[in-house]
């Protein structure tokens, strides 16, 4: 088994799912309103610190680490699935660094420790949001927001 102590590894956090814009349909009722549809979140790269590794062997061959993308929004009061976060294991005493400038995004120093290295998006807001007393059938929605690379 080979000792590796540094390893180049790229991030990627999902991106956060689109809000939609749906409404209510009922047999008697003309207009019937706007209905939810918000997005999901993306997923997280966290790290954690744990004292039964005591290499970077892992990391040499698994360079890109990505977390999917959250689930759209949908109609009927249905908000989009929030993707799954993804753990890193790293060796107590392991220090994650930005590559261009150097500096420390985080240092493991105790068993068990948890830092997210790389935030996930935020989900878009569906047309319920944008209701009002004078807006009453919006078709406005966002956009979800991409995650940290």
């Amino acid at each position: 088994m080979k000792f590796i102590d540094e390893a180049d590894i790229e991030l990627r956090a999902g991106k956060g799912g689109n809000g939609v814009v749906a409404f209510r349909r009922e047999k008697y009722i003309p207009k019937g309103g706007p209905r939810r549809g918000d997005g999901g979140r993306g997923g997280n790269i966290i790290g954690e610190a744990d004292r039964n590794i005591n290499t970077l062997i892992e990391y040499r061959y698994a360079r890109i680490h990505k977390s999917k993308n959250g689930q759209q929004g949908g109609g009927s009061d249905k908000h989009g699935a929030k993707a799954e976060d993804i753990i890193l294991r790293f060796p107590v005493g392991t220090l994650v660094k930005e590559q261009e400038s150097g500096d420390v995004i985080a240092d493991f120093c105790k068993h068990g420790e948890r830092v997210i290295l790389a935030r996930g998006g935020i989900g878009g807001l569906g047309n319920l949001r944008f209701k009002s007393s004078t807006n009453r059938t919006p078709r406005q929605f966002t956009l979800g927001k991409l995650g940290e690379i």
